[in-house]
């Protein structure tokens, strides 16, 4: 707990709190405006359409409804119980999650790629290996990543719920709160394992820039995994890539049935875990 506290005291006071907070927001803010306007771009074609050919505005609010349960069935995959459970949440919410789920792993990099790394290289690490073992040192800089990243993420969520809101007269309040406390704890469970992973890079090399090149060539690699499992046939033995990657697992992070959200969230604390195990591995070796 005093090399957590200690740990994310300096992440605040470096004022990389404040850098990393502008990034996820100009990024989620980018996102948000460019769906906003694809949207807002795209109803009135369909309005302009329905006026050509003398629609009235009941058939205007079922054209409406056919593509936001078009859009929703792809972003839930047609699962019925997951669109039943997000049909009240406005779709630039669920557009901006799913995008942000791409990009996140690689803002979690660059957040930590120096968390171990950057004590290693230098050989300061030795002093606190004086006065704590190796593996509470991993774990507090491991938990002292996330909880920044906890943080980040609910002021972010927060934003871009208030926006969806405002821009949403029918997102009741109840709704945005139920729902902003879902989309969050998705999130967290879903950065979990990429925490732990950025961990495990920061241990492997004693460069910090190292370590974030390599962290990078692993997110790569893990995508190429999911993607090709994806793309081929059920028949094929590559299908089974996809479940060695972390990513494969985020489809059912917001599905109302229990088991099916256990599943995902067992899956990336296992990941977790093996990365945070193999971190410490690594770390035990080494010479200080």
């Amino acid at each position: 707990m005093v090399i957590w506290a200690a740990e994310l005291r300096r992440a605040m006071k470096s004022g990389r709190a404040i850098v990393l907070l502008g990034l996820y927001s100009m990024f989620s803010a980018l996102v948000l405006l460019v769906v906003g306007f694809v949207t807002r771009e795209l109803q009135a074609q369909v309005n302009a359409k329905l006026a050509e050919s003398g629609g009235d505005s009941e058939m205007a609010t079922q054209a409406a409804e056919q593509m936001h349960q078009g859009v929703l069935g792809f972003l839930a995959s047609n699962d019925a119980a997951m669109m039943e459970a997000l049909a009240k949440v406005p779709i630039v919410v669920l557009i901006v999650f799913k995008i942000s789920l791409f990009f996140l792993p690689a803002y979690i990099a660059l957040m930590g790629f120096d968390q171990v790394s950057g004590e290693v290289g230098p050989r300061s690490m030795r002093y606190l290996t004086v006065r704590a073992r190796r593996s509470s040192v991993l774990l507090g800089k491991f938990l002292s990543q996330a909880t920044l990243l906890v943080g980040l993420v609910l002021i972010i969520d927060l934003a871009i719920f208030i926006y969806a809101r405002i821009i949403n007269d029918d997102f009741a309040f109840g709704v945005l709160v139920l729902n902003l406390l879902k989309f969050w704890s998705a999130t967290i469970v879903f950065s979990l394992a990429y925490v732990a992973l950025t961990t495990l890079c920061s241990s492997l090399f004693r460069s910090p820039a190292v370590s974030l090149v390599f962290n990078f060539i692993l997110l790569f690699v893990f995508w190429l995994m999911d993607s090709v499992g994806r793309a081929v046939s059920e028949e094929n033995v590559l299908r089974f890539l996809r479940y060695l990657s972390p990513s494969y697992y985020s489809g059912n992070l917001l599905h109302p049935r229990l088991a099916e959200f256990a599943m995902s969230g067992a899956a990336y604390v296992a990941f977790a875990a093996v990365f945070l195990f193999g971190a410490y591995g690594v770390l035990r070796a080494r010479d200080l």
